[in-house]
């Protein structure tokens, strides 16, 4: 049973130390001498180990299960809470060190330049490669080959990708405390070299009508849960990035005006634009269909702010999970589709099938336009075109939907 304030008031000391459990691995240890300490038992990598969480009553009963959600928190993203916070308290410790310096950076750039999943893959990074290695090491006197031998079990495990998204983050860390007179080179220069290139690879797509068709027609009938089927069927027809549609919020799409609406610091590409002004915004037309699954979709989630809550809880989002694991019921695997892939899908099927000019597909995916016009226009003008073009595409889709089940209907043409 959980613990309670005067449960734990009532705890007294024995000949030995003795341990009282509230639930997931908390519990109080009560030590002769009448120290009340609170702890949270886990496993890790197969080993157990103990985290101390604070000294009863300085450390209440509230406190203390924050401190246990929080490192639960870490263990799920696959962090060892004890690394946390020895990172933590070495950040805290010295100035100079290079944990110290990395969360000063991340908190300078996090709030005007990242996104929030972004900061939080970034710290995440560092936290489980990089602060329990050189965390506490004073940022001028690490050396390449520390480095090097920090980043050798990455590059055994074969995650090369995670490596070089490593190995960037410390060098903006060095060149950070370069900037603010801690250090005065950066030993991560060129080493990247020293490590074998991640292998590119571009987001499975299907552009061939007939399987497109038999892709839509599997999704309308998904029996799983609906809001994971509306996600998918709107990606299929705004062609949004996963993280762009998952995060939608119901004040974003605007009736009167047909569009979606959404700020610049949810577009990957727009707010990576220096020169973007923050007020910004990339434009949706919504076609008959998407309206169709909005108003499906609104009794069910629109009490909340997000129009894709998760499954624990409406104020949190649909994971990218949950979408890929829909695919993967339906029977399509990652070398047959993937969520992001209905973008490469509108982009090709756009052009090759219904003739749209590449430059509108371009600005409508909120791509670079290398165009005299310039970035002025990417955001919100050939909107007309843009509604057509987006009404078009949905017409299709119903086409080869029609076409699966053996009742053709008329498409309309873009104007």
């Amino acid at each position: 049973m959980p613990l309670t304030d005067a449960q734990l008031k009532q705890l007294q000391p024995k000949e030995k130390p003795y341990k009282t459990f509230d639930g997931g691995g908390l519990y109080i240890e009560v030590f002769p001498d009448g120290a009340k300490r609170w702890r949270y038992k886990y496993r890790i990598g197969g080993k157990e180990k103990r985290l101390a969480l604070g000294v009863y009553p300085k450390v209440g009963l509230k406190d203390a299960r924050k401190r246990h959600a929080d490192a639960k928190a870490q263990l799920s993203e696959g962090l060892d809470p004890s690394d946390v916070k020895k990172a933590t308290v070495a950040a805290q410790a010295g100035e100079n060190s290079f944990a110290a310096i990395a969360h000063e950076w991340h908190a300078k750039f996090a709030a005007v330049q990242w996104s929030a999943s972004h900061a939080k893959n970034i710290m995440a990074r560092l936290h489980k490669n990089v602060f329990p290695f050189i965390g506490h090491r004073p940022v001028h006197e690490i050396s390449a080959p520390e480095i090097i031998k920090m980043l050798r079990p990455i590059e055994t495990n074969g995650h090369l990708e995670t490596l070089h998204r490593t190995l960037h983050n410390c060098g903006q860390v060095f060149r950070y405390a370069i900037a603010t007179s801690r250090a005065t080179n950066d030993p991560t220069y060129k080493l990247g070299e020293a490590f074998p290139k991640p292998v590119k690879k571009h987001f499975s797509a299907i552009t061939d009508p007939e399987e497109l068709g038999l892709l839509l027609t599997a999704i309308d009938n998904y029996h799983g849960e609906f809001v994971v089927k509306c996600a998918l069927q709107l990606a299929a027809l705004t062609f949004l990035r996963p993280n762009e549609l998952r995060l939608a919020r119901w004040d974003e799409f605007h009736y009167e005006t047909v569009e979606w609406i959404i700020p610049i610091g949810r577009m990957k590409r727009l707010r990576r634009d220096k020169e973007a002004n923050p007020k910004e915004v990339h434009i949706v037309p919504l076609s008959r269909q998407s309206l169709a699954i909005l108003q499906e979709l609104r009794p069910l989630t629109g009490e909340g702010a997000l129009v894709f809550p998760g499954f624990r809880g409406k104020d949190r989002p649909l994971s990218d999970a949950a979408l890929t694991n829909a695919l993967r019921r339906m029977g399509y695997s990652s070398e047959d589709m993937q969520v992001h892939g209905f973008r490469a899908t509108a982009r090709t099927m756009l052009h090759e099938q219904l003739g749209v000019d590449k430059d509108l597909i371009e600005r409508q995916m909120s791509h670079t336009v290398d165009n005299p016009l310039g970035r002025a226009y990417d955001r919100t003008t050939f909107l007309p075109e843009r509604h057509a073009m987006m009404q078009a595409w949905a017409d299709y889709l119903d086409k080869l939907k029609a076409e699966e089940l053996g009742k053709v209907s008329p498409i309309r043409a873009v104007d």
